[in-house]
């Protein structure tokens, strides 16, 4: 076995000339956790024409796999919800529905969950158990509840902590619903997307405790929230940072496929577009369009003449917007109850007015019945979630 006392240092100066590590206890959790322990059977590493190639811990040599295992990059360890690397061999395809995230994100996201000794943590996503370990070695093992959707991913998590001898609360189920036995909690956080952030982790978050998620459901143009839950049971914050994360199981959307020419045959509006919807491809403009249309799903294709095709789909709703372009001048056609493109470009032209503001500026309110964002005082930068 490879002592790699060394490489975890190196990880932690990395981290700390990163500017995302931070105190002295964090730091000591990550000289302390080794993270090739929480990588195996092994990682997907990407490889040409959007395949992967497979590196498993017992067929790669001690030097490589180490270098694998503190590389500053995500390390997927599951593809279709099923596969692992011990399952396959060369090059396969395949979607991540698992991973190792980069440290710098995980050491970014639990600095900024300003934890104390004796804190009470909920961890939603397990994934392979790595930041898991890190928060056990910070607040103690009986400190951290962690949940993962995935009995297999559950268990592989559940073995490597076991190996390194911590023993925490482990659970196999849904983290939208959180763990209500072990509530309630001063500290929770996401390492899934959600499309936004369940009221039941509100509820089991003490008055004054701190929720982190990433919001959104695009797979960018996602922001990392931080909200405070008031006595009353409402929660207040806003987002802190640009974020990325895969989205949480049961939130993931089904793939638009099929004949789109038939999902847009009917349209009921044709109009110039006074924004091209090319900004979407923006982060910024891309999170407004999730918080003005948070049904809605971007859809680019390829006609059989190699034209490039781009839609706006909300199936829920059964709204359609397609774009056409005309050198550098776009049409909208638009067809459903709701005129997609009008409602989100309403607010990229409120957004271009008031100066373009980062994510940072969006705040958000949490209660039983909606999630409301907003960015300064402009009525057409006021987004209301109902829930009932």
């Amino acid at each position: 076995m490879t002592n790699t006392v060394t490489h975890r240092r190196a990880l932690a100066d990395r981290l700390e000339k990163a500017g995302v590590l931070k105190t002295p206890e964090w730091r000591a959790a990550v000289e302390a956790v080794p993270r090739e322990d929480f990588l195996n059977p092994g990682v997907f590493l990407p490889a040409d024409g959007g395949r992967w190639r497979v590196a498993t811990a017992a067929g790669t040599a001690a030097t490589a796999w180490v270098e694998i295992a503190y590389s500053d990059e995500s390390l997927t360890t599951q593809l279709d919800g099923h596969l692992t690397a011990d399952q396959a061999a060369g090059l396969v395809t395949g979607s991540p529905t698992s991973s190792s995230t980069t440290p710098v994100t995980v050491l970014d996201m639990i600095e900024r969950l300003d934890v104390e000794d004796g804190h009470q943590v909920l961890e939603i996503g397990t994934g392979t158990g790595y930041s898991s370990a890190l928060m056990c070695h910070r607040l103690g093992e009986d400190n951290v509840t962690t949940v993962e959707v995935d009995p297999d991913v559950a268990a592989r998590a559940d073995a490597a902590l076991e190996a390194v001898g911590i023993s925490t609360w482990t659970v196999t189920g849904d983290g939208l619903l959180g763990h209500p036995r072990r509530a309630p909690y001063d500290r929770v956080i996401a390492t899934c997307a959600v499309s936004r952030i369940p009221y039941t982790w509100i509820r089991q978050t003490k008055p004054g405790g701190i929720v982190l998620a990433t919001v959104g459901s695009w797979g960018y143009g996602t922001g990392l929230a931080k909200v405070v839950v008031n006595d009353d049971g409402t929660a207040e914050g806003r987002i802190i940072d640009r974020s990325s994360f895969m989205q949480a199981r049961s939130q993931a959307a089904v793939p638009i496929g099929g004949d789109l020419s038939a999902r847009t045959a009917f349209p009921e509006s044709d109009r110039a577009a006074e924004v091209p919807p090319t900004v979407l491809s923006e982060w910024m403009p891309a999170f407004i369009a999730q918080l003005a249309a948070p049904g809605a799903q971007l859809v680019r294709a390829t006609a059989d003449d190699g034209v490039q095709l781009l839609y706006l789909f909300d199936p829920g709703r059964e709204s359609f917007a397609e774009f056409i372009a005309d050198g550098e001048a776009w049409t909208v056609r638009q067809g459903g109850p709701v005129a997609l493109w009008d409602v989100i470009e309403r607010a990229l032209l409120a957004w271009q007015d008031a100066g373009r503001p980062d994510i940072t500026a969006v705040q958000l309110r949490i209660t039983d019945r909606a999630h409301t964002y907003w960015i300064g005082d402009n009525p057409e930068l006021r987004w209301e979630h109902r829930l009932v």
